[in-house]
């Protein structure tokens, strides 16, 4: 597919410029501008549309129908349809349950709403619990005018969109004249009657089967493109939305076929002016990659330009049956002119030929350094544009770098010639700008800022790359030194947050003006619009994926739009700022002693507690990581690279199944090499104690009845409703005062020894795919040793589980007795109870991690944390918590208050 160009969208300079744009929103706003590329709404959480979520609604499991939702938004879908028209459920009911759960989960509610119903009462129910704005699908004059505004005026008071399907009161819009007469008629009652945005109307002009060997389903296809062109040209401001699969229904069976209908058939709907949609992404071919035969055959039924068309088609499918993973390694692109060449190979990913045909362009230029400006660049803006309308993926775009990096690795002793003879010749820029990339002073995770690196190298931005634990002062000193354009911190954990806004008051303080990018898994827009941008009068961006970074990156260096778009951002994060206050002031906390009033109960009487089988310390210095495969999780592996969804359903995924399944088979590749090859070190230390709680909420440790350690907790403090507890993790411990003995676990494990030596010999040889890869690896390896470990010490070194025999899905699920929070994370927020996990354990000394001044882990790749036995344990998170705890905590740890809440700033409610 290609990318729809905005002037396709408009018939004159006047109507763009006075064009209205449709507007939508979550939690997130959405504009649909001529810019924005195809807008892509996702179905299954439609009961007509999907067996599983219709059984799930039936069965009242809506927590998991709202994994599904969570799966749509994760696999790209931005827009997400629910429909719950079935006889056999309240659609009523249901229909409110799922979207007030949905408002619940910000993962999901972030991206906005279609309200899907036949039945008005579902849609008003539907209005009144969304957030946001949403889209109401739909309306249309089948009953009559009267009907038609009485809805319309309806959804204007709530605010919403509309799709307005072509139906009226004679039956559906089946050929182009009906569709723009249905169109036309509904326009004008509702612009001119109901006084209806026109900018807020979608039509749905009904996208049927071509291809159906009947006559008049001939120019169904192309009825409908040349209907959308009228549409967009004659009825100002409004969109055009259908569902996409319906065009290729006769080919079911055939993906090959399918798949191109798809791309040829919204190559021309979008160029037309469709923007909006059904369409699944993984049932699309590149448009340029279709076979010549295949394209024009598909052509000619899509756009009704032969009588035999339908035939011909028919005949040809039959010798291109299967899908695209049976293809055969073709090597006729090999003949095409060189351009065509190098683009596909950087779009491909194929390192082969590029050497070859680098040289054939260096050949034929004046100078080196044009291959690179115009071959090579030119071959990366369509990978940019691929990957910016969601069809490429992350792990694509991170292979056509390494391509891009060997071709561009060739070429530089040539460029370097070049200036030797001629240093002059080089006056201008050559970059795009320079973006200078660190993982701020503490903080020892990259694994983001990687990939963002990459990203950005591909669309020829020069990146100065800093690495982990890099000091402000530093940080600074590079930027001014080597005169970059933009800044980009990363971190993943919450003390890296304080770096950030020490970092923006130092930049303010210096009057710098370059921009600052924020990203990282602990980052978010609350965090970047609260703390860091009050700090810096100039650009504070959030990015929260890779696939903005180019997008934000080009807004914030173009210097016809930059100021208006600073000036936006900076007016939208100061009214998050607002609104992000007004929901705090509106929470209701406890004392920390009202709340330990309150605290979780066990009846400790009829608990069981069984002493473990060995207490104290144990150590693991050798370790065949091959034990560790049946225990990895995979899904968080593919979230790294941008591939949203739940192993292994992944794999047949409709939207990223082909990417993650090459994904998943490089993994696989590099798995086996670390298991053959030994590159990797695995390590872990635990410890098994006497245990039992004092003063309130701290967890006093033993051995043979001394007291060697205490583990401090965090006790929740926003008020609850009536029966529910505030928890703290001490609540799963006995306490000392009733008699009871009772007891708990630590760890450390690693198995990140090797990983900086291997990403950094990759990355030598240019392959930031494989760079990425193995730090992906080991992360995901030293979960897996956490797993392992904590179901070895459930079964055979504490005992209370020897009967368990769970799956590994079983235990990705953690359906096991206990818990094992970590410190850092919800449960147990404050980092430095790391500390006293490194003091008794004696972590450094037995095996060798460390931890960085903000208590991040090194190496990156370990895992930490406590083990909790009783049966009742469960994870919970502490939330904003009120500065007498802070106080109480500092005390309990004699550290310094002031100390104490910089750890804790981000669970504060007083800031």
């Amino acid at each position: 597919m290609t990318e729809n160009k905005s002037e396709d969208l408009s018939t004159d300079n006047k109507q763009q410029s006075t064009r209205k744009y449709l507007k939508l929103s979550g939690l997130e706003p959405m504009i649909v501008s001529a810019e924005t590329n195809f807008i892509n709404v996702g179905e299954r959480t439609n009961v007509a549309g999907s067996r599983k979520f219709l059984r799930l609604v039936k069965e009242e499991k809506f927590d998991e129908a709202l994994d599904i939702a969570r799966h749509q938004v994760d696999g790209g879908a931005q827009v997400i349809d629910i429909n719950m028209d079935d006889g056999l459920i309240d659609g009523k009911e249901a229909m409110v349950r799922f979207l007030n759960l949905i408002m619940a989960e910000p993962d999901i509610a972030r991206v906005p709403i279609m309200i899907d119903s036949s039945k008005w009462d579902i849609i008003e129910a539907g209005l009144q619990v969304v957030q946001g704005k949403c889209v109401v699908n739909s309306i249309s004059l089948k009953e009559g005018e009267d009907a038609f505004i009485a809805q319309a005026k309806k959804i204007k008071r709530y605010g919403a969109a509309v799709i307005v399907m072509a139906f009226d009161e004679v039956g559906q819009a089946d050929n182009f004249d009906r569709r723009i007469e249905i169109s036309k008629r509904s326009y004008d009652v509702l612009v001119n009657t109901v006084n209806f945005p026109p900018e807020d109307i979608i039509f749905d002009l009904n996208i049927f089967p071509v291809a159906t060997g009947m006559d008049e389903h001939r120019k169904n296809a192309i009825d409908f493109i040349e209907a959308t062109k009228w549409v967009r040209e004659n009825l100002p401001h409004c969109s055009v939305s259908g569902g996409v699969s319906n065009v290729s229904f006769s080919f079911r069976g055939n993906d090959r076929v399918r798949e191109a209908m798809h791309s040829v058939f919204l190559y021309h709907a979008i160029k037309a002016g469709m923007n909006m949609g059904i369409v699944n992404p993984a049932m699309l071919e590149i448009y340029d990659d279709i076979p010549k035969e295949l394209l024009d055959h598909v052509e000619d039924v899509i756009l009704d330009r032969r009588e035999d068309a339908t035939e011909r088609l028919l005949d040809l499918a039959e010798s291109v049956k299967g899908t695209s993973k049976e293809r055969v390694v073709d090597l006729s692109w090999r003949e095409e002119p060189l351009q065509n060449r190098i683009t596909r190979a950087l779009v491909k990913g194929l390192d082969q030929y590029i050497v070859e045909d680098v040289e054939e362009a260096r050949m034929a230029a004046d100078k080196p350094i044009e291959v690179i400006e115009g071959n090579l660049m030119a071959g990366m803006n369509v990978v940019g544009d691929l990957f910016g309308s969601g069809k490429m993926f992350l792990p694509q775009v991170v292979k056509s770098a390494r391509v891009m990096k060997k071709a561009v690795a060739y070429l530089l002793p040539y460029i370097e010639e070049e200036k030797k003879k001629n240093p002059k010749a080089s006056n201008g820029k050559d970059n795009a700008g320079k973006v200078l990339m660190a993982t701020v002073k503490g903080d020892v995770h990259d694994i983001g800022k990687n990939i963002v690196s990459v990203v950005l190298g591909c669309n020829n931005y020069e990146i100065v790359d800093l690495g982990v634990m890099v000091p402000p002062e530093k940080i600074i000193q590079t930027a001014i030194d080597e005169q970059v354009d933009i800044i980009g911190l990363s971190g993943l954990i919450t003390p890296s947050l304080d770096e950030m806004v020490h970092l923006a008051k130092e930049m303010e303080r210096k009057n710098f003006s370059v921009p600052l990018l924020i990203g990282g898994a602990t980052t978010s827009k609350a965090h970047t619009a609260v703390k860091i941008d009050p700090q810096y009068k100039n650009a504070v961006v959030h990015v929260n994926d890779a696939s903005r970074a180019v997008t934000v990156v080009g807004d914030l260096l173009n210097k016809r739009i930059n100021q208006k778009y600073i000036g936006d951002l900076k007016e939208d994060y100061e009214k998050f700022r607002v609104g992000f206050s007004k929901r705090t002031k509106q929470k209701d906390f406890l004392s920390i002693e009202e709340a330990r009033k309150n605290k979780y109960s066990i009846d400790w009487q009829a608990s069981q507690i069984i002493r473990p089988h060995q207490l104290g310390i144990q150590v693991i210095e050798e370790f065949d990581l091959r034990k560790l495969e049946p225990y990895i999780d995979w899904t968080p592996f593919f979230r790294s690279w941008e591939l949203h969804g739940k192993y292994p359903a992944i794999l047949t995924d409709e939207v990223v199944g082909k990417e993650a399944t090459e994904l998943f088979k490089d993994a696989q590749e590099l798995l086996q090499k670390i298991f053959d090859d030994s590159l990797l070190g695995a390590k872990a230390v635990y410890g098994l104690f006497e245990a039992n709680v004092i003063n309130h909420d701290d967890i006093e440790l033993s051995l043979e009845g001394e007291s060697i350690q205490t583990f401090r907790t965090l006790r929740q403090q926003l008020k609850k409703h009536a029966g529910k507890p505030n928890f703290a993790l001490a609540d799963f411990i006995a306490p000392k005062d009733i008699g009871i003995q009772d007891y708990i676990g630590c760890f450390c494990v690693t198995t990140g020894f090797g990983t900086k030596e291997l990403a950094e010999a990759y990355e030598k040889e240019l392959d930031d795919y494989n760079a990425i890869m193995i730090k992906a690896l080991a992360d995901r390896l030293a979960e897996a040793f956490a797993e392992f470990l904590h179901k070895k010490v459930r079964i055979e070194d504490w005992g209370y589980a020897n009967e368990e025999n769970l799956t590994n899905q079983e235990l990705i699920k953690e359906e096991y007795k206990g818990i094992r929070p970590a410190p850092g994370y919800p449960a147990c927020p404050d980092h430095l109870e790391k500390i006293t996990i490194w003091e008794l354990l004696q972590v450094k000394e037995r095996i060798g991690v460390e931890l960085t001044e903000s208590m991040a882990m090194w190496p990156a790749a370990s895992v930490s944390g406590y083990y909790f036995a009783n049966p009742e344990a469960r994870y919970f998170g502490l939330g904003k918590i009120k500065e007498d705890q802070v106080k109480d905590f500092a005390e309990r740890k004699n550290i310094d208050f002031e100390y104490a809440k910089r750890w804790l700033t981000p669970n504060l409610a007083d800031n």
